[in-house]
């Protein structure tokens, strides 16, 4: 039976039947492809060296899962530091969404490890083992290929895992025994076959099907912004080559020799217009551009510009977007940067209280229960010493010494006794202080609850 056939348009990876066109691209050599590999290879070298590098004693970057904190150039960030975190992620928000307004989709093609490691690393070494197109695909060379590819999928995997469980860490589950550190092992091998399936297999279906900043582009991209683009008015009527033909001849500089479709990582056609696919790597223009110099044409019928430009229009670059995105951002970081100067080296936050909040004793003392959370920032262990203060007729009866390790935290149950008279509405505020031997110092009140007097 006859598959059904799309009418209209599909995925640059679809066949109209709905099978996957496999997609093997063209190398386009030229400016922007040397370019590209000099920043992908740089940033490869930042990726691996990253999680080493260490800033006032702390990772430069660490997403730490098993001690729930984020490490960033340095600053711990913890679960407590909820207003900190806001001003993190906007910030990283407003940075990407200027980035996009003004320079498009460059994070995709030059800058993303999806990209970078796909056609900087996983496809050049195909091209070497088993040919362009397979052409020298032996099963000896088959197997030495996803060797490779086995092989660089774990020690990513290894990298990638640095950033979320530690240095330290990572090398206890890879140079001791698997058995030691099961669930350590486990992920590293899950990663692995993840990777595996990505680089080996799916490839750019992760850009145009499970990465959502494509589908993000058409909110973040104005008519003004950065895109790799075909001028359709020299380009047009499309004319078959022939070398040192006249510019002033009839019809488009366009040959419609199809370089720019064989090159492109993606499949599409970039005559098209912009589409969701393009993830602006620039083997198009480099593409055409070799083209052009083989005919004596000028350069940039393909290259970076702007659907205004492309319309005939001039070129902004102050306008709402490109002027908010950086106000945003510069308040964002100005806060932030506050924020963590001034963080204190302890944090102490009021907890509920689980259970009865308070007993009244025989000799008609209240004793009511109350709980702290203490977090210690620092990066040595301190020690708590917990009192009360202003607070006539109550009495701490939990314990007042507390100890607690570098970059942790302790929960501190309270027992207060208090006299009965001086609970006004069933409720009673009391003072409480922190104290630790490192200078820190910190008054908190606390509302007690404990039976209403009868009027």
């Amino acid at each position: 039976m006859t598959p059904p056939m799309s009418e209209g348009h599909v995925l640059s990876t679809l066949h109209r039947d709905g099978t996957r066109r496999w997609l093997e691209p063209r190398v386009a050599r030229g400016r922007f492809l040397r370019r590209r590999r000099i920043v992908g290879y740089a940033l490869i070298a930042l990726f691996v060296a990253l999680p080493f590098v260490r800033i006032g004693g702390r990772p430069a970057l660490l997403i730490d899962l098993i001690s729930r904190e984020i490490v960033v150039g340095g600053a711990v960030f913890r679960p407590s530091d909820g207003f900190l975190l806001m001003l993190l992620g906007l910030a990283i928000a407003s940075a990407v969404f200027l980035a996009t307004a003004l320079f498009g989709r460059v994070w995709c093609g030059w800058a993303c490890p999806q990209t970078v490691y796909l056609e900087h690393v996983f496809r050049p070494i195909e091209r070497w083992l088993v040919g362009p197109h397979g052409r020298r695909a032996t099963p000896v060379r088959r197997v030495a290929k996803w060797a490779a590819f086995a092989a660089l999928s774990f020690a990513l995997a290894n990298v990638f895992l640095a950033y979320f469980v530690s240095t330290a860490r990572l090398a206890a589950w890879v140079f001791e025994s698997p058995f030691d550190h099961v669930a350590g092992f486990s992920i590293v091998l899950g990663v692995t076959a993840l990777m595996l399936f990505d680089f080996g297999y799916f490839r750019e279906q992760t850009c145009i099907l499970a990465c959502p900043y494509g589908r993000l582009q058409s909110v973040l991209l104005d008519q003004q912004s950065l895109i790799v683009g075909y001028d359709a008015r020299r380009g047009e009527p499309r004319r078959q080559p022939k070398k040192r033909l006249p510019v002033v001849q009839a019809g488009g500089d366009c040959v419609d020799c199809g370089a720019c479709v064989a090159v492109c990582p993606t499949g599409i056609d970039i005559r098209d217009g912009l589409q969701m696919e393009c993830i602006g790597c620039a083997q198009c223009i480099d593409a055409c551009d070799t083209v052009m110099d083989r005919l004596d044409r000028p350069r940039g019928l393909i290259g970076y510009t702007s659907q205004d430009i492309l319309a005939g229009k001039e070129r902004r670059l102050l306008r709402v977007r490109t002027i908010a995105y950086p106000a945003l951002l510069a308040v964002a970081v100005t806060l932030l940067a506050l924020g963590v100067r001034g963080k204190a080296s302890t944090e102490v936050a009021v907890e509920r209280v689980s259970g009865p909040s308070f007993v009244e004793l025989p000799d008609g003392t209240i004793a009511a229960q109350a709980r702290l959370r203490i977090e210690n920032e620092s990066d040595a262990e301190q020690r708590y010493v917990v009192t009360l203060v202003e607070s006539p007729g109550a009495t701490l009866r939990s314990e007042a010494r507390w100890r607690v390790g570098p970059r942790r935290s302790v929960a501190v149950p309270l027992v207060i006794e208090s006299e009965r008279a001086l609970f006004r509405g069933g409720r009673r505020d009391i003072h409480v202080e922190i104290a630790s031997g490192d200078g820190f110092h910190r008054v908190v009140t606390l509302t007690l609850l404990g039976p209403e007097q009868p009027r």
